[in-house]
C-alpha cells in the first residue's frame, strides 16, 4: 500500500485524486492533427522501461497488455515526458495559438 497524505487510502486513490484535481483546470484542446505531443508507437513497443508512465503527472501515458496508451488531451504541458523519454519517441512542443491549459493564479 502506498503512502497517501491524509490517511491510509488504497494505492489507486492518489490516481483518482489527480484526475479529480485536473478536472478543475480549463482546457482548450486542439485537434489530433495539431497535437502538441506525438509519440512513435514503434519505438514505444521496444522501450525497456516506460519512464513516461512514471513522470507524467496527468497520467497521459499508461501501459496495457504491453502496449503504450497515450492521450494528449489531459496534458498539463510540463514537458516531463519529453525529458524522460531516452528512446526518442516523444516529440513535445507548446500548443499552438489559444489552445492548451489555462492556469489561474489565486
Amino acid at each position: 500500500m502506498s503512502e497517501v497524505p491524509g490517511g491510509d487510502a488504497p494505492k489507486g486513490a492518489a490516481s483518482v485524486e489527480i484526475k479529480r484535481r485536473l478536472a478543475t483546470l480549463r482546457y482548450v484542446t486542439d485537434g489530433p492533427e495539431h497535437a502538441h505531443i506525438t509519440v512513435r508507437p514503434e519505438i514505444c513497443a521496444r522501450c525497456p522501461h516506460s519512464f513516461c508512465t512514471f513522470v507524467c503527472p496527468a497520467q497521459c501515458y499508461t501501459r496495457l497488455d504491453g502496449k503504450l496508451l497515450f492521450r494528449y488531451e489531459d496534458c498539463v504541458e510540463c514537458g516531463a515526458c519529453a525529458i524522460a523519454c531516452d528512446q526518442g519517441s516523444v516529440s513535445w512542443s507548446f500548443p499552438r495559438g489559444p489552445y492548451g491549459v489555462r492556469y489561474a493564479f489565486g
